[in-house]
């Protein structure tokens, strides 16, 4: 998918440039998808915008459009061939920085959010930004892109959920590296009032720990997990964005 679909939405939606998603649900006039639009745009690129406004209709926060768009379409790539059974999509946009909630788990079925929270970065990938990233062992960096979800085991941090990374050279070695969704004390908003960012972590996504139970229990069993940085080398290598 081109992402020309960004220019298209600037289109219709320039008056929502810095609006909210809370903002935008109250407006009443819903955009016309018919005014401006490239008379070649494609029905997939539609669906996007249209998938789009209606989780913005109904949730407070949602991730970046240009986030939302790659991350859906690694996430239509893998339903079509079969490899999704829970029907989630996470959404990790390391664009931000750790003091925000950067984390979305998105509800396909329903276009609800059901979490919006922090979570943490590899130590070696940066201090209150994620800038580095390694898909090598013992780096202690974060990887970047497409992953599913496996499932749970208790370790040294509790339940913990390991994820299986789609894509070589980016994140294929996650198994191998412990690379895994668990909870973390460093990882709690009281951690980032006491020191101004959250703590970091061996390359995990580490999250709450008062949410992590619930957490990895929804989204355990092959659901999509997409961290995203504006990065030039994986944006252009990405077989799922590239494809």
């Amino acid at each position: 998918m081109k992402y020309r679909i960004l220019t298209v939405v600037f289109a219709l939606t320039f008056s929502f440039a810095f609006t909210s998603a809370r903002e935008l649900n109250s407006i009443t006039e819903p955009v016309k998808l018919t005014e401006n639009i490239p008379a070649d745009i494609t029905n997939a690129e539609i669906t996007v915008i249209e998938l789009y406004s209606s989780f913005t209709e109904i949730n407070s926060s949602m991730p970046a459009l240009s986030v939302f768009e790659k991350a859906i379409q690694g996430y239509q790539k893998l339903d079509a061939e079969g490899k999704i059974s829970n029907p989630l999509l996470t959404i990790i946009d390391f664009d931000l920085s750790s003091v925000e909630k950067r984390l979305w788990i998105l509800n396909m079925d329903t276009q609800k959010v059901v979490f919006n929270d922090l979570v943490s970065h590899g130590k070696n990938t940066g201090v209150k930004f994620a800038e580095k990233f390694s898909n090598q062992v013992n780096s202690h960096q974060s990887s970047l892109g497409f992953y599913l979800t496996g499932e749970t085991y208790y370790g040294k941090n509790g339940l913990s959920l390991f994820i299986d990374g789609l894509e070589k050279g980016f994140n294929s070695n996650a198994r191998k590296r412990y690379v895994v969704i668990h909870g973390a004390d460093y990882a709690e908003p009281s951690f980032v009032k006491r020191v101004g960012r959250l703590g970091r972590s061996y390359g995990c996504p580490a999250i709450p720990n008062s949410i992590a139970k619930n957490l990895i229990n929804t989204i355990k069993g092959k659901s999509v997990v997409y961290i995203h940085k504006s990065d030039s080398n994986y944006q252009k290598k990405s077989t799922f964005l590239n494809s």
